[in-house]
């Protein structure tokens, strides 16, 4: 489709703003891992600055500019229906405002509060504000994705809405019914809080409001990397999607069950009845069902592609699938490090092994393995991939790109084992653990474990950054007009597909009573057994405590 040179400047833009979010971010990552590990002591107030700043960064900033980027050129390219060029450009100065004022805020370490920004701790209320004008602008981008779509609808009365496109409005909608939850904490309660109109919070409200959205966040990060595994890699590998069918049921599956979940970040929480920690327990369980049906559609993919490609035998036929591509070698890469991270996400989901774990460093070695490389690693080959398609420059070195990728996950695992034994031993995640007297020299040997992985992934972070500058100072291969996607076919195709299927309405209705269902008795149980307390804490900054 020929793509606006306008739209293709600014998915570029949002991709850079990105890149630049994360060079930031990788370096604290990296700082904090040899602080942890008492290679190099950060003091505390730089390692916890660090540590917002990673957080924030890395799993808000990077990821909101690219999805929204990369869900444009899908809109556009699956729909042939031009997106609305006041609404992109609304859309993107209205989220970098707001990452300007939180960054700023987090630089001068007047926000100094983590990436969950839990009450009593106490932002500047330039921070808050920039976060809201983040959200705000991917609501605009959400808008004019769906005045698009529904002129679609128009246009092509009776058609059922293209696969890609099925991923995008899922993606959309997961993100705004998540984002209820925390725009209902910032605006009406920590906006209000740090700039002194309110004297009292409630911490235990604002993070249930924070894990309504907290873990949706999850999925908003993750579904448009299953969009690129289902629709883009297949084609890549040299084969078909196995089903169409399963791919729109896996995504219609994360509308309904992705909201109702946020309880099992709460299960040592006072205030809240075990009933309902254990309702959010089985819709945690419930959301892992499309991961599986995902897991056997993209590894029939694969193997249509290996086999079409002269592989045989039962297992021998991974041989033929196209190792030294750079965009497969992320896309594999990502994939195998959500198989760990999966299966260490089921033990955070269960309430008796979560006790053990819970906030020990167990979670970020979980955490890295699914945001930290599943979505990470797809949206750098992506971002390669889309720099090469929308720019028309050739890629400059695809064995680079190819090394970066598999560099990655081995110093993901290496990093995610010795953090997770750590976990497994009690050790905290957050805390300054240079400074604790109190660790075992056994348990210092698995920090420098963790420390040799973190520092392998920043060796592949700056590796795909070289690789992708030097793509952007290369010359153009073409100039480009036609913006082609390599969509996959489908091996089994969707026929006689029931009309319910299709109907959006439906299933976005259903996800919205079951999170009526699933919050309204919590939220009565934390209004009857806590209260609002006056005051806050800023730490290492000049604001009052007061």
């Amino acid at each position: 489709m020929r793509m606006e040179k306008y739209l293709r400047s600014m998915v570029m833009w949002h991709i850079y703003v990105g890149l630049l979010a994360i060079s930031v971010g990788v370096i604290f990552g990296l700082l904090q891992v040899l602080s942890r590990s008492g290679i190099y002591v950060l003091p505390p107030n730089i390692y916890y600055q660090g540590l917002t700043l990673h957080g924030v960064l890395n799993a808000v900033v990077f990821t909101t500019f690219f999805i929204v980027g990369f869900l444009y050129v899908i809109t556009e390219t699956t729909l042939k229906e031009k997106l609305n060029k006041g609404l992109v450009y609304l859309s993107f100065f209205t989220m970098l405002i707001g990452t300007l004022l939180a960054g700023i805020s987090i630089l001068t370490n007047k926000a100094t509060v983590l990436y969950t920004f839990y009450p009593p701790l106490k932002a500047s209320p330039m921070f808050y504000i920039g976060a809201t004008l983040l959200i705000v602008g991917s609501w605009i981008a959400v808008l004019n994705t769906s005045l698009t779509f529904l002129r679609w609808r128009r246009n092509n009365p009776g058609q059922k809405t293209p696969g890609p496109m099925v991923a995008v409005i899922s993606i959309y909608t997961v993100w705004m019914l998540a984002t209820i939850g925390v725009a209902i904490e910032v605006l009406f309660f920590l906006i209000p809080w740090s700039l002194g109109i309110v004297k009292s919070i409630n911490p235990e409200l604002a993070r249930t409001l924070f894990w309504w959205f907290g873990h949706p966040l999850v999925y908003f990060w993750l579904l448009p990397a299953y969009l690129a595994w289902y629709y883009i890699l297949p084609k890549v590998a040299g084969g078909k999607l196995y089903s169409e069918v399963a791919a729109r049921i896996v995504f219609i599956m994360f509308i309904v069950f992705s909201t109702p979940v946020g309880l099992h970040h709460q299960y040592s929480d006072p205030g809240i009845t075990n009933v309902w920690k254990g309702v959010h327990a089985f819709f945690t369980f419930m959301v892992a069902l499309p991961s599986f049906i995902t897991a056997f559609t993209i590894a029939a993919s694969l193997e249509y592609a290996a086999r079409k490609n002269g592989g045989n035998g039962l297992f021998s036929w991974w041989k033929k699938l196209p190792w030294g591509n750079y965009f497969f070698a992320y896309m594999i890469s990502a994939m195998i490090a959500f198989i760990f991270g999966g299966i260490s996400g089921i033990v955070n989901a269960s309430y008796n092994m979560n006790q053990v774990v819970h906030n020990t460093s167990w979670v970020p070695g979980h955490f890295h393995l699914t945001v930290g490389s599943a979505v990470f690693l797809t949206f750098l080959g992506l971002s390669l991939y889309l720099a090469n398609k929308l720019t028309g420059k050739k890629i400059f070195n695809e064995k680079l790109g190819t090394l970066s990728a598999y560099l990655w996950l081995i110093g993901v695992l290496i990093f995610s084992w010795g953090m997770m034994q750590l976990g497994r031993a009690g050790i905290p995640r957050r805390t300054n653990l240079g400074l604790a007297p109190y660790m075992t020299p056994e348990e210092r040997i698995f920090m420098i474990i963790a420390a040799v992985g973190g520092i392998i992934m920043f060796i592949s972070a700056v590796l795909f950054l070289i690789n992708f500058v030097g793509t952007l100072l290369n010359k153009k291969e073409k100039e480009v007009e036609l913006v082609e996607i390599d969509y996959a076919d489908a091996y089994y195709k969707e026929t006689n597909l029931s009309p319910i299927w299709d109907n959006w309405k439906v299933w976005i209705g259903i996800a919205i009573l079951l999170i009526i269902i699933n919050y309204t008795p919590v939220f009565y149980d934390v209004f009857r057994a806590t209260y609002f307390v006056e005051g806050g804490y800023s730490p290492f900054s000049p604001l009052p405590m007061k």
